[in-house]
Formats: C-alpha cells, structure tokens, sequence
C-alpha cells in the first residue's frame, strides 16, 4: 500500500470547494449501522436521504457500519471497504466518517470483568486506525451514545458504565486532536442534557438509540462545525 502521509495531513485543512457530490464511506459499529431505528434506518441512513434531496449537496454516503465491531476490527477492513466505494475507475472516496470505540469499552461477564479491550491495547489500535485513515482522504469521528446503566448487562455478558464509556471516548478525542481530525463529543453533550431526556432516546437494551435517538444524533450531525462545509443552505427540519 503506497502512503502519502504529507499530502494527507496537508487535506485536513482542506474545505470542499467543489460543487459536484462527493463521495462519503461511514464506517463503524452499530451506531453507524443504524440498529434500534426501524422507521429511518439510523442517523447515517437519515444524513443519506438529506442529502439526496434536490435542495440538498447531492453526496453520495454509504453506510459501511457493522453490529458489534471494535477499533481493530473496523481498522482490519477499512481500506479494503474504502477501495471498493469508488463509483468511476481510478476514483476513490473523498470523507471518511468514522464511529467507534463503545463495543471496546465494555466489561466482560461481571461489573469489574475485563475491558474487552484493554485500554492501552485500545489507544495503540485508535491511533493506528486514525493514522490508517488519513492516509487515505480527510476524516470526521462521530463520538459514542452514553448507555443507560441500569439496564445492563446487554446480551447478559456485557456491561457497558459511563466510566469506561468517558475513559474510551477521552482516548479517541485526545487522538483525533493530536491529528487534527474534528471530533462530535456525543457522550458529553447527551449526559449535559440530562437523564431524563437520554433515557427517552435509547432503545429498552440501554445500548442502541431509538428513532427519536437516532433523529437527535442527525440534528447533532447536521449542525456540527466539521459537517457544514458538506452541506448545502438547504434547511433541514426534525421530523
């Protein structure tokens, strides 16, 4: 694999000044996937009809989430995933939107078990994936949901805690600043809006936002500094 790790760095400033859509890969876990939203599909699925409307940019973003993934593994098939998402020859995406990092944070089997992955294990991982990807084009991360602590274990083995959650997600942000690649703290801005309001957004497994999460992790999305060079003036409404 040939890297052009300058030429990389360089396209992180870079805003899309071209009018013509672009092509966007998300990859990630189930967060990207969508699982918990069955009347749109996840807030990747939502961002995907946004844009397909007339008024709107016109991307072109291919949901590449997979249920149950950790940082390696979405390291292990993110170039392959990205090589094979350009739609003329020679011709490659231009955004990778990343989300992951939850499924890495979780405690095996009891409350103090093991993380599933271990924490410096996870950092090294993060930073090779984020390394991995600027190579490649320029790079969004979309933070993780704070889970609801009362319901677990999820799938009765593992036990996610905001704690670790905070631990993970702060690792994630440090790598992505250190790179220079904008980071949407989900974690911190849901557990801001309190607990009621968190609560009616996740799905009864405490794990997996609900169409009204997934609406809000959209509205987040969309109004995000890092995104708006993406967007067009086209004035999305909730619905």
């Amino acid at each position: 694999m040939q890297t052009l790790v300058t030429a990389s760095k360089m396209q992180l400033s870079t805003r899309p000044t071209q009018s013509q859509p672009l092509k966007i890969v998300a990859l990630g876990d189930s967060l990207v996937y969508g699982f918990g939203d069955p009347e749109g599909g996840g807030w990747v699925e939502r961002l995907r009809r946004w844009w397909m409307s007339p008024d709107s940019a016109g991307h072109v973003l291919y949901n590449l989430g997979v249920r149950g993934n950790r940082i390696q593994q979405v390291a292990q098939r993110l170039e392959v995933e990205f090589r094979h998402r350009g739609e003329l020859r020679n011709q490659v995406p231009d955004l990778i939107i990343l989300a992951a990092g939850v499924n890495d944070s979780a405690r095996l089997g009891r409350l103090n078990g093991r993380n599933y992955t271990d924490f410096q294990v996870f950092e090294q991982q993060t930073a090779a994936l984020l390394d991995l990807a600027q190579q490649l084009c320029p790079v969004l991360f979309v933070g993780m949901v704070p889970v609801d602590e009362a319901k677990m274990p999820f799938l009765n083995c593992f036990y996610y805690n905001h704690a670790d959650q905070y631990r993970y997600k702060e690792a994630t942000k440090i790598a992505c600043s250190q790179r220079g690649i904008p980071y949407l703290d989900i974690f911190d801005s849901w557990m801001q809006r309190g607990e009621n309001w968190r609560l009616k957004r996740l799905t009864p497994d405490g794990l997996h936002p609900n169409t009204l999460g997934y609406q809000s992790l959209l509205e987040d999305v969309i109004h995000w500094d890092a995104i708006a060079p993406y967007n067009s003036s086209y004035s999305y409404q909730l619905k």
